[in-house]
């Protein structure tokens, strides 16, 4: 996969040096490039933002940049040998970045990202090249930072760990929080280590049982646990078929039922009275 940055701050970036990132550009399953945006300025003063057409505060970053930046790494890419560019642009304005989209790129060849600063990039960048290639334009939550740069690195640190050989295992993410399948809309429940007893603390009995039919459906009743205390709403917005006949079960003790219609695969709601004793 290769990854392109243009930022008015590459220093921001070198985080995409270190840990699973670092040693996947060390192996080459990632070829990074992290350009600055004013290499594409023609002013002595680098110019790369202007005031806001109609008023209003703060400064948009200005078109002829952004246009020539992206034109010459697209022409490089493909001399490269890169294809199928995708353009990523993280914004609190956009649809939020899931553990789906993430495994969604994870399988595109070519990422290119366009953090901003201030208001953000002028309007007729996205739309231009919007017509040369897919436009994804992602919030990774319900906040607003001083620039763009931080959420590339977390979306990725997201992608890149899906990628084939970038972890040790490759079944590691298979039970992760939103992982497709099983775990698509469940948080992970807690995990443990040696020692099997820590300043009084110990760990479940069943998870030093060899159990594994056991151990799986403790790890699954605790997702359910985590989940419907800290996001119920994934629950709520769950498919019916999601749920099996143990999990319906630990759902009702949880203090869920049916939906009203009682249809007995239907979605679940919290009960108004609560969790069982």
């Amino acid at each position: 996969m290769r990854l392109d940055v243009v930022t008015i701050f590459p220093e921001y970036l070198e985080p995409l040096n270190v840990s699973l990132v670092g040693k996947a550009r060390a192996r080459g399953q990632l070829d990074v490039h992290v350009h600055d945006l004013r290499s594409w300025t023609y002013d002595r003063h680098n110019t790369v933002d202007d005031t806001p057409y109609g008023g209003g505060p703060g400064m948009v970053m200005k078109t002829e940049p952004w246009g020539d930046a992206l034109d010459e790494i697209l022409a490089d890419g493909y001399e490269t040998g890169s294809h199928e560019p995708a353009l990523i642009v993280p914004t609190p304005s956009g649809r939020p970045f899931t553990q789906k989209l993430a495994v969604e790129l994870s399988e595109r060849p070519w990422l290119i990202f366009t953090p901003a600063r201030y208001e953000g990039i002028d309007r007729r960048v996205v739309d231009e090249y919007a017509t040369r290639m897919p436009v994804y334009e992602v919030s990774i939550g319900d906040y607003v930072l001083a620039g763009g740069e931080a959420a590339v690195l977390v979306v990725t640190e997201a992608v890149a760990r899906l990628l084939p050989g970038v972890l040790g295992n490759a079944e590691s993410h298979r039970d992760d929080s939103f992982a497709p399948g099983a775990m698509a809309n469940l948080l992970e429940g807690p995990v443990y280590t040696k020692p099997p007893a820590w300043r009084g603390r110990g760990i479940p009995d069943v998870l030093l049982s060899g159990h594994h039919g056991k151990i799986a459906r403790w790890r699954r009743d605790e997702a359910l646990k985590r989940t419907t205390a800290n996001r119920p709403d994934l629950i709520e917005r769950c498919e019916p078929a999601a749920f099996d006949k143990k999990d319906r079960e630990m759902l009702s003790i949880l203090g869920w039922a049916p939906d009203p219609e009682g249809h007995p695969h239907g979605r679940f709601w919290r009960r108004p009275d609560g969790v069982e004793e």
